[in-house]
């Protein structure tokens, strides 16, 4: 009976140490919030989507610009920003929830740095830093179609 229940304990142990193991592994394909937003909320860390189109470049909103869309909080750098980003949000929000395009691409999800971004096609793309940007650049189009293939299996439903 003593030699059972070690059996037992032993396989408990090794399932135990392979599940820890492997959680890494399994996070990387969990399935995300269809928005990438901090701890407070937040999309595209604070910065005004349609300043990008507007302005060609990131710019940081102002808290009393806030328009809460998708479950997350979005700011802009001007009341005008924001009701044109309320009127029609899936125009100016970034590609594949705001993270990564070139993760996405990968079938997984990274953060971003809001100045490594690049409209295509009148599409708001970002990615993890400028380094990853480049590599993402060398082929576009193709990134943005694995990406547009691995989206769906990637959110959460």
């Amino acid at each position: 009976m003593k030699m059972f229940a070690s059996k037992r304990l032993l396989r408990l142990f090794v399932f135990i140490v392979a599940a820890f193991a492997a959680a890494p592994l399994v996070a990387g394909y969990a399935a995300v919030d269809p928005v990438n937003k901090n701890l407070f909320g937040t999309a595209l860390k604070g910065y005004d989507a349609v300043a990008y189109f507007n302005e060609g470049r990131p710019v940081k909103g102002k808290d009393e610009f806030r328009h809460d869309w998708m479950g997350a909080k979005w700011y802009f750098a001007s009341a005008s920003n924001r009701d044109e980003f309320a009127k029609s949000p899936e125009k100016y929000a970034p590609q594949f929830g705001g993270y990564c395009a070139w993760a996405v691409g990968h079938g997984s999800t990274a953060n971003i740095d809001p100045e490594a971004w690049k409209i295509v096609d009148g599409k708001l793309y970002l990615n993890y830093d400028k380094s990853v940007q480049k590599m993402w650049e060398q082929d576009v189009p193709g990134w943005i179609q694995k990406g547009n293939e691995n989206w769906p299996r990637l959110i959460k439903k």
